[in-house]
């Protein structure tokens, strides 16, 4: 079969569409071919062999996508549709799921929204239902809301009855964020100035804050007291150590939630995934597609996700 396969620790370079051998069927293991894997942020910390993902190469990328069930385990028998979001090697025609990771992909939902909305629709539902559960009339900043996450996360938020005050980096992007629902757009040089003009002062009740490095201190700026600061991702590199004595200036919260905490069980996983799936079939969530990629371009996938020249999810399709 044909698969990306991270031949050394690097840059986009380092991609290399190759053969590479078939997962064998192994028992209790589902062997899917693979319509569309998801492009994310934790697949370029893997490839760079960055914190926990210094994973020995070679191995092949990526670790969400949709397809076909070829080999059943399970609950899950061959022709059935499935989504995973955890499943090591998914940058390939074939990929190797534990069927404790997979989920049904309903009547509605098509694979690439599937793969597009798995992962980042779920991080968006834990961030705003249970890390910081949005109340209606809440102000909160989503940074980076063009993005895959961001506009999801913008829709949750607006659908919870919150206040979003998007940050997005080109006025292209600033018209998807109200698109998705976001109440005021802004540069990102623009916190917590504009934060604290919109608020009368007073602050925002919550920054879910995917970017990291470059926005974390003008972000805890912009909160109100006893206001939380989630940093969900590291798309600029990880923030600097904070001092706690910081804090005491709002009895702020700091948080860097992930999304394996909130799917620990096999109910949770299908109840949130479910959920999500749901609001897709019937039209009430949006998922954006920025852009499709055959494999022998995964390359150039990573460089246009790192180049901040994306919206929305990109994927990888398999067998185009």
């Amino acid at each position: 079969m044909r698969a990306v396969v991270i031949t050394m620790h690097g840059g986009p370079e380092v991609l290399e569409v190759r053969d590479w051998p078939e997962p064998a069927g192994v028992e209790g293991t589902l062997v899917v071919e693979v319509t569309a894997a998801g492009v994310n942020y934790r697949d370029v910390y893997e490839r760079e062999g960055a914190g926990l993902y210094d994973t020995p190469t070679p191995l092949v990328g990526g670790v969400e996508g949709a397809g076909l069930v070829r080999e059943g385990a399970g609950d899950f028998s061959p022709g059935d549709r499935v989504a995973w979001w955890q499943a090591p090697g998914s940058y390939a025609e074939l990929a190797a799921v534990d069927p404790a990771q997979a989920v049904p992909i309903p009547d509605g939902v098509t694979d690439e929204q599937a793969a597009a909305v798995l992962l980042q629709g779920m991080t968006a539902h834990y961030l705003c239902f249970d890390t910081y559960a949005v109340q209606p009339g809440d102000p909160v900043v989503v940074h980076a809301a063009a993005g895959g996450v961001g506009l999801l996360l913008t829709q949750m938020v607006h659908r919870l009855g919150g206040r979003v005050i998007a940050t997005t980096s080109t006025t292209g992007k600033a018209s998807l964020a109200r698109e998705a629902g976001a109440d005021e757009v802004l540069a990102y040089e623009d916190l917590p100035d504009r934060v604290r003009d919109l608020t009368e002062g007073e602050g925002v009740a919550a920054v879910f804050d995917g970017v990291g490095k470059a926005t974390f201190d003008p972000s805890l700026a912009s909160l109100r007291p006893r206001g939380m600061l989630v940093v969900y991702g590291y798309a600029s590199g990880p923030p600097d150590p904070v001092p706690l004595p910081l804090l005491n200036e709002g009895s702020f919260f700091v948080t860097r939630p992930t999304l394996h905490h909130y799917v620990a069980t096999r109910e949770e996983l299908l109840e949130r995934a479910g959920t999500v799936f749901g609001w897709v079939a019937d039209g009430s969530l949006s998922v954006r597609i920025g852009e499709r990629y055959p494999l022998a371009d995964a390359r150039r996938a990573h460089e246009d996700l790192e180049g901040r020249r994306t919206t929305g999810k990109l994927l990888l399709l398999p067998r185009t």
